[in-house]
């Protein structure tokens, strides 16, 4: 029976990629199942809206219920959910913080002293200990980066304050829940 497990997740599909082959790979060891692709929604102005995963499952309530526990011990976004015509349940447990580096309003000495990178890194690092994966957008006005906690999205940006604070490239970001 096929299945879509769609992520309320900001995922470039190199990165759905990567959970794709996870849960292929958990799927093919325990004789559940496999996927057989995915896919990506764009907002018009090219941002990543959430993606999907294609999952083909034994017709078996066992292989759901095993499927459910592993997204739970893997970790994805609140929101997130697996459905198909005759099932549907919300599934997931991270928040998301979405941090929009300001790509055009700063001064331009700021933006050729500074480096997104360093942002990316910086946050990476700070959030280490509750952080399960990142993604990344490149917008015409601003870069957004992707950052998937176990915890909550308040107690991350908390966590980070100090360093957007500090960095130049960081005035006029906006950081917003996704998940």
């Amino acid at each position: 029976m096929f299945y879509t497990l769609q992520l309320n997740a900001k995922l470039q599909p190199f990165h759905r990629h990567d959970l794709e082959d996870l849960i292929d790979e958990f799927l093919s060891e325990e004789g559940l199942g496999s996927t057989s692709g995915g896919g990506t929604l764009m907002s018009k102005e090219g941002e990543i809206e959430y993606c999907d995963i294609e999952i083909e499952l034994n017709n078996t309530f066992q292989a759901v219920e095993k499927l459910l526990q592993k997204l739970e011990e893997v970790g994805i976004p609140k929101g997130s959910k697996l459905y198909n015509e005759d099932f549907s349940q919300e599934v997931g447990t991270l928040e998301g913080l979405a941090l929009y580096v300001n790509g055009t309003d700063l001064p331009k000495e700021v933006y050729e002293t500074s480096d997104v990178n360093v942002v990316f890194d910086s946050v990476s690092e700070i959030l280490k200990d509750v952080l399960v994966f990142t993604s990344y957008h490149e917008g015409s006005n601003d870069t957004a980066l992707y950052f998937y906690v176990k915890g909550s999205f308040m107690e991350a940006k908390e966590q980070i304050k100090d360093f957007i604070a500090s960095y130049p490239l960081c005035k006029k970001c906006r950081i917003i829940q996704i998940a």
